[in-house]
C-alpha cells in the first residue's frame, strides 16, 4: 500500500457513531479538541458497597479524576496523545481519547469512606454504604 493510500485509509477510519461524548458535561467544559469516549462499566453491590469497574485504556493512575458531589459521581481519564515529536503518522485504525462518565447515585453512600484504583487500563471505584443503608439483623425478643 502506498503512502497516499494508508493516508486515504486513516481518513475512513473515524469513530462509529454514538461512541463518542460532547464536549460539554454535567460537571463542566472541555477545551481540549480529541475524542470522549463513555467508558463501558460493570457494576455491583454487595452489603457494604457498591463497587464500578470502568474499563479506560491508555489511562495512567494520575490520569485518572474522580469526583462525588451531590450525589453524583464523575469519572474521567485523560490519555495522552500516542503521535511522538519527528514521527509522521501513516495510518491509524482507532482513536485516542479521553473517556468521561457521570452517574447519578442515591443518598446511601458514604462520601467520606469513596475510594479507588486504577490497574492496567481497570479503574475500580468502591462507594461504600452508609451504616443506615447497610442489611442488618433484627434480634427478636420475647417472653
Amino acid at each position: 500500500m502506498t503512502r497516499q493510500g494508508m493516508m486515504d485509509r486513516r481518513e475512513q477510519n473515524q469513530p462509529a457513531q454514538g461512541s463518542m461524548r460532547s464536549q460539554t458535561s454535567q460537571t463542566g467544559e472541555y477545551t481540549r479538541k480529541a475524542p470522549v469516549f463513555r467508558p463501558n462499566v460493570d457494576t455491583y453491590e454487595t452489603d457494604t458497597e457498591l463497587v464500578v469497574v470502568a474499563d479506560m485504556p491508555g489511562v495512567a493512575k494520575d490520569g485518572a479524576e474522580i469526583r462525588f458531589e451531590n450525589g453524583v459521581l464523575m469519572v474521567h481519564g485523560h490519555v495522552p496523545p500516542r503521535e511522538q515529536p519527528g514521527t509522521e503518522l501513516l495510518l491509524r485504525e482507532y482513536d485516542v481519547g479521553d473517556f468521561h462518565r457521570t452517574f447519578q447515585l442515591s443518598e446511601d453512600v458514604d462520601p467520606a469512606g469513596i475510594s479507588a484504583e486504577m490497574s492496567n487500563g481497570l479503574l475500580t471505584v468502591r462507594l461504600p454504604k452508609s451504616e443506615s443503608a447497610k442489611p442488618r439483623r433484627i434480634k427478636v425478643r420475647g417472653t
